[in-house]
């Protein structure tokens, strides 16, 4: 069963909590005020923002291939109809900080239309962010510097000062996130060699002319990650998206068919996963400045050519 929270005051019914002081925007300390599972069973649609900063909890969290013990220090952060919670997951936050912000509070704002470009808003609960202590004091203080702001009086100021605390929190979340993509490089390489290997397979099997052209949700499924998170940790580790990087070894098997079979531009575009040839014409020209027929020429003086 999904249980749908359509307003932040019936979030803090629903678990347990003092009603809120705005109804578009609320901060709660959960180590004073402790928040609860909300409905027994089930998964629960939130429509509104939410960034939980969790200091308690015991137990390892699952990143990448493998677990991590992090019993303390995580921030994870759900875009408003993400499904959360629900079979034995337990969504109870132990102590830190729980904001919740519904888009309505952003209307007029930059802020608007800038926060659907936060990424890390689609990860999984996985997937999620893990502070250093020096950041956890950082992202501690801006949750109670929005909630002090929540509390004080409400003058003509409010809205633009909460907002600039809001998009202070996220930036540095970004960075954080960016933080930990380099410090975990050495799994980050780890799922990048699998990104490769699923690839390879995809490839070497010609799986394109069954499924036509592989998908960053494609290799994200494979390697167990978001299609967001995915990307974003290749973007850290080889300067290219997850489709970029999907683009750039179709391009690496459309020259090597060009230079050493004798198929045709329409069979090669078919063989990659392409439904039309012209598209795959129009991505080899837009990479390589070339178009296939003509990075074929390039080589026809060069080694004879096999055919399959």
């Amino acid at each position: 069963m999904v249980y749908k929270f359509s307003s932040i005051t019936e979030a803090h019914q629903a678990l347990g909590l003092p009603k809120p002081l705005h109804p578009l925007i609320s901060v709660v300390d959960a180590t004073a005020t402790p928040v609860g599972a909300g409905p027994s069973s089930g998964a629960q649609l939130l429509s509104f923002y939410k960034l939980a900063y969790k200091t308690g909890g015991t137990g390892s969290i699952k990143y990448g291939p493998g677990y991590y013990d992090f019993t303390e220090g995580s921030l994870l952060c759900a875009a408003p109809n993400q499904l959360m919670g629900g079979g034995n997951e337990n969504t109870c936050d132990q102590g830190g900080y729980v904001l919740l912000l519904h888009p309505d509070f952003l209307v007029g704002y930059p802020l608007a239309q800038k926060i659907k470009q936060y990424t890390f808003f689609s990860y999984d609960a996985s997937e999620a962010l893990h502070l250093s202590d020096s950041e956890k004091d950082t992202v501690a203080a801006l949750f109670r510097s929005i909630e002090q702001e929540l509390r004080a009086r409400i003058d003509g100021f409010s809205q633009d000062v909460l907002l600039a605390q809001l998009e202070l929190l996220l930036s540095y979340t970004q960075r954080f996130y960016q933080r930990q993509f380099i410090t975990r490089r050495t799994v980050s390489r780890g799922l990048l060699a699998q990104v490769e290997a699923v690839l390879n397979d995809y490839f070497g099997k010609q799986q394109g002319l069954r499924q036509g052209l592989p998908t960053v949700q494609y290799l994200a499924a494979q390697v167990h990650l978001t299609p967001s998170y995915l990307s974003d940790m290749l973007r850290s580790l080889t300067g290219l998206s997850a489709q970029q990087h999907i683009h750039q070894r179709l391009i690496e098997q459309a020259k090597e068919r060009l230079s050493i079979t004798e198929l045709s531009v329409s069979e090669i575009a078919y063989e990659l996963g392409f439904e039309h040839s012209q598209s795959f014409s129009k991505l080899f020209k837009a990479r390589t400045s070339l178009s296939p027929l003509a990075f074929r020429r390039s080589f026809a003086t060069g080694a004879p050519r096999r055919s399959r």
